[in-house]
C-alpha cells in the first residue's frame, strides 16, 4: 500500500519508520528543508514517562490566573478572545478536576511507557547515528519544604502507575548527581525516577530519516501542504505546492498546524499551541554538569545532558502561533541553569529557541482513524511529543495495517471529543 505521511517532525518520521517496517511504499511531505526543524528541534530532551501527565490538573485554573500576572512567571496567557483558543480553554477547564486528571494521566502513562520501550527497540535494533541517548533517569528537585511535601504526594501517586521512585535528601542528591554539589540554589530535596531517559529528538529525526531514505522511503522537503481533496468517503489526494500527491492512505502528523488542514473536512481537532523556550549551551567541563535530566520544579524548567551540550527548556505561553524570541525568557533560563550549575558551561555560545507544543485540552494525543476511510491522525502530543512519538507512531501504523495495537486505545482517539 502507498502511504503519505504529512509532516517530518519526530512524530512523522517515526510514523514513516513503522509504516516502512510493514512493507508499505512511504512518502513523507514536509514544508521545511529537512526533518525535525520545528517543534522537534529544540525541546527539553527528556524522555520522561514518569512525568507524562496532563496540563489540565486540579488547581491549575487558579494557578494559571495567579502566575499570569507575575513578571517572571513561567506561564503567559493572552486575553485576546480568539475563537479557537476560547473553545480550547473551556474544554481544558472542564478537565481541571481530580477525576478527569486521574483518567487522563493514566491514558498518557500508558502511551509514554510503551513509547520508551518502542524507542529502545529502534535504538538497539537499527544502525542509527548517535542521538545522545542516556538512560540515567530524571531528578526532580524541590527548592522549598512545601514543594518537597507535594513531591512526596506525587511519589505515592506514581505507585498507581507502576513508576519506580525514590525521595532524596540534600546529601543523597549530590551522591547521585555530583554536579549538584556546586549548586548555588537552596534545595530541600528531590525525587529520583530511574526509569526515565533523555536524548536529542532533532538528531533522532535526522538519523532515522536518513536511515529510511537509504531504504527507499521518499522524503519531499520544501513542499507546502495546501489541502486534502475528498473523493467520496475517502481522501483522493493532497494538494501541495508541487501539485497533487496521491496515495492509498494518509497520516496527518503536522503538530499544531493539523487542525487547519482537517477543518475543511468537517473535523474539529481541539489542538492548540502552547509556546515554550529553550537554550542549548556547550559543555566546557563534563564533570561539572549533570549526567541525567534535572527538573527544577520551582521554575518548571527541564535541564538535559545531550552529549557535549546542556539543554534547558520550559515556559508555557498560550498566545497563538507566533515564534518571536522574548529576551526575558532567555534570561530566566540562563539564570536558572547558572544558579543550579555554575561551572562547566560555555556561556559565550548560547542558542536560544522557541517552539509550539500541540496541546489537547485533556492531555492525551489524538490517534487513529477519522470519518474519512483512509485518513489517519497522529496529533496532539503536547509537551510529551518526544516521549510519546515512537509509541503513537507504532499504534497508528498498526491501525493503518488493520492490526490491533499493543495497548488499549481507550481515550486516545478523536471519538472522546464527540461522545
Amino acid at each position: 500500500m502507498k502511504v503519505l505521511v504529512l509532516g517530518a517532525g519526530v512524530v512523522g518520521v517515526a510514523t514513516a519508520y513503522y509504516l516502512w517496517k510493514d512493507g508499505h511504499e512511504v512518502t513523507v511531505v514536509e514544508r521545511q528543508p529537512g526533518p525535525g526543524r520545528e517543534t522537534s528541534y529544540g525541546n527539553a530532551g527528556g524522555l520522561c514517562p514518569s512525568f507524562a501527565g496532563p496540563w489540565a490538573a486540579p488547581g491549575m485554573i487558579s494557578k494559571v490566573l495567579k502566575l499570569s500576572v507575575q513578571r517572571d512567571s513561567p506561564i503567559r496567557f493572552s486575553p485576546l478572545p480568539e475563537p479557537r483558543k476560547v473553545a480550547w480553554v473551556l474544554q481544558w477547564m472542564r478537565n481541571c478536576n481530580a477525576e478527569r486528571f486521574r483518567v487522563n494521566k493514566l491514558r498518557m502513562q500508558r502511551v509514554a511507557h510503551y513509547s520508551l520501550q518502542c524507542l529502545r527497540e529502534i535504538a538497539s535494533g537499527e544502525d542509527l547515528p548517535s542521538f545522545d541517548f542516556h538512560e540515567g533517569g530524571t531528578l526532580q528537585i524541590f527548592r522549598t519544604p512545601a514543594e518537597l511535601d507535594l513531591g512526596r504526594l506525587s511519589a505515592k501517586a506514581l505507585e498507581e502507575y507502576g513508576v519506580p521512585w525514590r525521595i532524596l535528601d540534600a546529601a543523597d542528591i549530590s551522591a547521585l548527581e555530583p554536579a549538584m554539589a556546586h549548586s548555588r540554589a537552596t534545595v530541600a530535596g528531590a525525587l529520583h525516577m530511574p526509569a526515565d531517559a533523555s536524548g536529542d529528538s532533532y538528531k533522532f529525526s535526522q538519523g532515522l530519516a536518513a536511515f529510511l531514505q537509504q531504504r527507499g522511503v521518499d522524503f519531499r522537503y520544501g513542499v507546502r501542504i495546501d489541502a486534502l481533496e475528498r473523493e467520496g468517503d475517502a481522501i483522493g489526494a493532497v494538494r501541495t505546492s508541487q501539485g497533487p500527491l496521491r496515495a492509498d492512505a494518509y497520516v496527518v502528523a503536522l503538530g499544531s498546524h493539523a487542525p487547519f488542514l482537517v477543518r475543511p473536512l468537517g473535523l474539529n481537532l481541539p489542538v492548540y499551541p502552547l509556546k515554550g523556550y529553550s537554550i542549548t549551551v556547550p559543555v566546557s567541563d563534563p564533570d561539572a554538569v549533570p549526567r541525567m535530566a534535572v527538573m527544577d520544579e520551582h521554575n518548571k524548567i527541564m535541564i538535559s545532558r545531550l552529549g557535549n551540550r546542556i539543554r534547558a527548556a520550559g515556559m508555557a505561553e498560550l498566545t497563538g502561533y507566533g515564534l518571536g524570541l522574548n529576551p526575558a525568557r532567555k534570561k530566566l533560563l540562563v539564570d536558572v541553569v547558572g544558579e543550579l550549575f555554575p561551572r562547566g558551561l560555555d556561556w559565550d555560545q548560547v542558542e536560544f529557541w522557541a517552539g509550539l507544543r500541540p496541546m489537547t485540552p485533556d492531555g492525551p494525543p489524538i490517534l487513529g482513524r477519522t470519518r474519512w476511510s483512509n485518513l489517519f491522525l497522529n496529533s496532539g502530543h503536547g509537551s510529551n511529543g518526544w516521549t510519546q512519538s515512537c509509541g503513537t507512531s507504532r499504534i497508528v501504523a498498526d491501525i493503518v495495517a488493520g492490526r490491533q495495537p499493543a495497548i488499549d486505545l481507550d481515550g486516545l482517539t478523536a471519538e472522546r471529543f464527540h461522545a
